[in-house]
């Protein structure tokens, strides 16, 4: 059997891959987490699945289920909120699997960073504006930042910033960024982003937490912020520019 970590996406369940689609319909176990996972996702697994939500499990008992599942020779379905490669905690059940020596194999998913860059429909790389990305979150009530990861010190850097798990303090995030952004800085909050409640919210620095507050946005959200989201009159890439020469060698820069 094999234990398939999946991506299953920001939430619409027409927003997985066919891939992840294809294995949670074989996997007869699926282990989702139900604070993060919409009920319409596991519409995709097959009839009869045994589901097990581990938004109350502790790593230990998650990795007991996947154990058990391998011992009875079944394929597993772990479902991972957005894409595993980011905030998954997939690295620590492999490690216990390696261990175990259980097999697995990873699929991705969509984001929520790009669900919510979809949702304000704005590319989060613009020439000569900002073409750098920073993906992060914040330590409140969650495993320590490493040093040098805080938020001043990532924001030295003006680069677009999102982050993820932060909207609960976003008051403290507005603080730790305008420093470096400025008030004026442009800013979004994008909750429960490609789902039917999708709210999105739309500011700058000095409005953004006033929003939030209003809108009653608690969980479930990323914010965004850069110069990117209101970015006019950029000059055009050099991708698709008449004075570029299209004689070279493909695969050469």
């Amino acid at each position: 059997m094999t234990v398939h970590f999946i991506g299953a996406g920001p939430g619409a369940s027409d927003l997985l891959t066919l891939r992840a689609v294809a294995l949670l319909g074989s996997s007869p176990v699926c282990l989702y987490a139900g604070s993060l996972v919409p009920a319409d996702v596991l519409g995709h697994c097959p009839a009869g699945a045994r589901l097990v939500d581990t938004a109350d499990l502790t790593l230990d008992e998650i990795v007991a289920e996947l154990v058990a599942a391998d011992e009875a020779g079944h394929d597993v379905a772990r479902l991972c909120s957005g894409d595993p490669s980011v905030f998954s905690a997939v690295a620590e059940q492999v490690r216990r699997l390696d261990a175990a020596g259980v097999p697995y194999d990873i699929t991705p998913g969509v984001p929520a960073f790009a669900a919510a860059a979809a949702a304000l429909r704005r590319e989060l790389t613009v020439p000569g504006v900002g073409q750098t990305v920073v993906l992060t979150r914040t330590a409140q009530r969650a495993t320590p930042m490493p040093p040098g990861e805080d938020l001043a010190t990532l924001g030295a850097s003006r680069a677009t910033l999102v982050l993820h798990l932060a909207v609960q303090r976003i008051d403290a995030v507005v603080g730790e960024l305008v420093p470096n952004y400025g008030a004026d800085c442009p800013a979004a909050v994008v909750a429960n982003a490609s789902r039917a409640d999708e709210t999105v919210l739309r500011g700058t620095l000095a409005d953004i937490a006033d929003q939030v507050r209003a809108a009653g946005i608690t969980r479930t959200a990323v914010i965004v912020v850069g110069r990117v989201l209101a970015a006019e009159g950029f000059h055009d890439s050099h991708l698709y520019s008449a004075a570029r020469d299209r004689t070279a060698t493909p695969g050469t820069p």
